[in-house]
């Protein structure tokens, strides 16, 4: 059955089944993310990424490798959907409402590349999004730029912004960067010694490509070749050394805990101090982003095709097996179904036992982490260039055709305007 004949579009369905079997990817790559990271896909091999010339961006750099935790004080938190997941435990709540029906573009503009992290929306209404060509760009809600800062390389952060209005951003030039309101570099840190002209696996174990996530005291969370604690100053808190490198987006837990995944095949949970306090191995690298319930259960997917739900003692309690590798970070709903997508083409909607509730299939993969709106309608993105908005019974509601995949979550203000960005290197917006 083909339910979207009218797009002129096949392959999208809605099963009320459990899990097929695996997936067979295609060989050897049609998409970055069938790479393993840092190396993208050109002209179907996988390659190392060719370096983005690197911009001066002011003199307020500091190397840090010490693990030592300095005596900067705390500063207040950053406000709810300024980050990555929406806030610092990941639930995938969005600002606003999404519509019963497909949105039209008011705007659209450039950003020069490829868009893997997510817009974010500031207190204020400023728009902000990084892009492979190496900026982090600020926009107002009609689409006029403020500013843009140039990054050292290619970015994949989700900005961050806390209270005081400071952006946080991360890069592949193994640097944290913190920014003003008006674009002004505030400070940036180097996380690691890697060297930044290297290529291949150790050289890209220190790109700050995950998050940051902001806590509640206003400590920077965020990974490299470990997990790194900054205080709002820019000096380094406290690092957690692993042994690869760790794209996840850190999450931080009603006691403070601070979980992350990590290429090693592992999720981590480090103690506000920085000390570990345990790790639960899966059969696969953990690239995607935990999210944390408000029961403290870890939501965590792996490279092994499952996703994982684990206790704050570090028990796993369940794992649901999907058709591909989880990518991306899970999405909680208002009644605990937990909302993930999968390299096998389907967004899952799964109840917080582990049973399979309903899952929907797109055309290509399904990378992004899904977000949900305030009526509770799902929205996500997938590598057959479309947004699609889901109720939470699994029914579609409406699809969006962009020029290029969608591995980023769409973020919605207020006032219902979705703002999304993906490869098409576009910021657009769409409103009822």
């Amino acid at each position: 059955m083909n339910i979207l004949s009218g797009y002129g579009f096949c392959g999208f369905w809605v099963l009320l089944v459990a899990c097929s079997g695996k997936q067979t990817p295609s060989s050897p790559c049609s998409k970055d993310v069938d790479c393993r990271d840092p190396r993208i896909c050109e002209r179907g091999a996988c390659v190392d990424p060719r370096p983005v010339p690197r911009a001066e961006t002011g003199s307020g750099s500091a190397a840090v490798t010490s693990d030592a935790v300095t005596a900067a004080g705390p500063i207040a938190g950053s406000p709810p959907f300024a980050m990555f997941g929406g806030d610092a435990r990941h639930t995938g709540r969005r600002g606003g409402p999404a519509p019963a029906r497909a949105p039209k573009e008011i705007w659209k503009v450039p950003l020069g590349g490829v868009v893997a992290g997510s817009p974010t929306i500031g207190p204020d209404g400023t728009i902000y999004v990084t892009s492979h060509e190496g900026g982090l760009y600020a926009f107002t809600p009609t689409g006029t730029q403020l500013w843009k800062l140039p990054m050292g390389d290619r970015s994949w952060s989700t900005p961050a912004v806390a209270q005081d209005g400071t952006i946080y951003a991360g890069s592949d030039d193994d640097h944290l960067y913190a920014v003003t309101p008006e674009g002004k570099l505030k400070w940036k840190l180097r996380l690691g010694a890697c060297d930044p002209k290297g290529f291949g696996p150790e050289s890209s174990r220190c790109d700050v490509d995950g998050g940051p996530t902001i806590g509640t005291d206003g400590t920077i969370y965020v990974g490299g070749d470990g997990i790194h604690a900054v205080w709002p100053d820019g000096t380094l808190r406290w690092k957690l050394a692993t042994p690869e490198h760790v794209a996840s987006t850190p999450a931080i837990g009603a006691d403070g805990t601070v979980y992350a995944g990590c290429q090693d095949d592992a999720l981590y949970a480090v103690a506000p101090d920085g000390t570990k306090r345990w790790e639960v191995r899966t059969g696969g690298d953990v690239d995607a982003s935990p999210s944390i319930a408000a029961n403290g259960t870890i939501y965590v997917g792996s490279d092994d095709d499952a996703l994982y739900a684990i206790t704050p003692a570090g028990q796993v309690a369940w794992k649901t097996l999907t058709g591909g590798d989880i990518r991306g970070g899970a999405a909680l709903g208002a009644d605990g179904t937990i909302y993930v997508g999968s390299h096998d083409g389907r967004l899952y909607a799964i109840a917080p036992d582990g049973r399979v509730r309903w899952r929907v299939a797109a055309a290509d993969k399904i990378a992004a982490t899904p977000g949900v709106a305030t009526n509770n309608t799902i929205l996500v993105g997938a590598q057959d260039a479309h947004l699609y908005a889901i109720g939470p019974d699994g029914t579609l509601l409406w699809l969006l055709a962009l020029a290029g995949d969608v591995d980023t979550t769409p973020a919605i203000a207020r006032d219902g305007t979705i703002y999304v960005a993906g490869d098409d290197a576009h910021l657009h917006a769409f409103r009822p």
